[in-house]
């Protein structure tokens, strides 16, 4: 007969799915905390990109204003006799223009106000058309109807598309791109398409998926969202996000 001590084994059962689903709860609660305190670090970063943004638009950003108008005025005053610093002061004044152009670049690179101002769609559109200015690639963008987006998400769609156009135009060598961003359930999508040709070598695809898109990845991770990077010789390289309007698992990318 077995002894007193002798526990069923239903019991045992029992008991280890009790601890399974203890540990399966803390594990959800401990991904949850990530992504709370992940999120929480980037809307500071974001923050603070938007108080340096400010700081060289309407500190740096105006003093060179007025420097440049400064240099007119003084250059307004010449005579004409004195050829050498004519020239100077028209170098200075060039130096001031292109110093201030830099700084209001700069300024909106960290921090577009067009983001703030008109939201995600213009923010986009203003990103697609200085890039391609810039590089000399030609990037369409495909927008569709958006559902209603936070803040949050908007800054973060905008940082994907704009991380993934800047690997296009340092490392792909395409001579064409397409941003396109829509609703589908349960939410967001963005991709971004590049003609640049296949990564064959690891090294390479190391180089276009870099410590940017990788933290872009866990940047969308933390929002339930997922970052797929793909590449083949007959259809180029494509950049895919999926983004769930809530905290919810949208399932892979494809």
């Amino acid at each position: 007969m077995p002894s007193d001590t002798t526990r069923p084994a239903g019991a045992d059962v029992a008991q280890l799915r009790r601890q399974y689903e203890s540990l399966l709860h803390r594990l959800e609660d401990n991904q949850a905390e990530f992504r709370r305190l992940a999120r929480a670090t980037w809307r500071l970063q974001e923050d603070e990109r938007r108080r340096i943004a400010r700081e060289l638009h309407d500190g740096i950003g105006q003093n060179l204003t007025a420097l440049k108008h400064q240099l007119a005025a003084l250059q307004a005053t010449l005579d004409g006799g004195d050829a050498d610093a004519a020239a100077r002061l028209e170098s200075s004044i060039a130096l001031c223009g292109q110093t201030l152009e830099d700084t209001r670049q700069l300024s909106r690179l960290l921090r577009p106000q067009i983001l703030d101002d008109l939201g995600l769609e213009p923010a986009l559109r203003w990103l697609a058309r200085s890039l391609a200015d810039a590089a000399g690639v030609a990037i369409e963008l495909d927008a569709g109807a958006l559902p209603p987006l936070d803040a949050e998400r908007q800054t973060l769609l905008f940082r994907v598309a704009q991380e993934g156009l800047s690997n296009v135009v340092r490392h792909s060598g395409a001579k064409n791109a397409v941003l396109a961003i829509a609703a589908r359930a349960p939410g967001v999508w963005l991709t971004v398409w590049d003609d640049g040709g296949s990564l064959p070598a690891a090294d390479d695809a190391r180089r276009r998926d870099g410590s940017g898109l990788a933290s872009m990845r866990e940047r969308v991770a933390a929002f339930g969202g997922h970052l797929h990077l793909e590449s083949a010789p007959a259809t180029g390289t494509w950049l895919r996000v999926t983004l769930p309007l809530d905290d919810r698992d949208p399932g892979p990318a494809r």
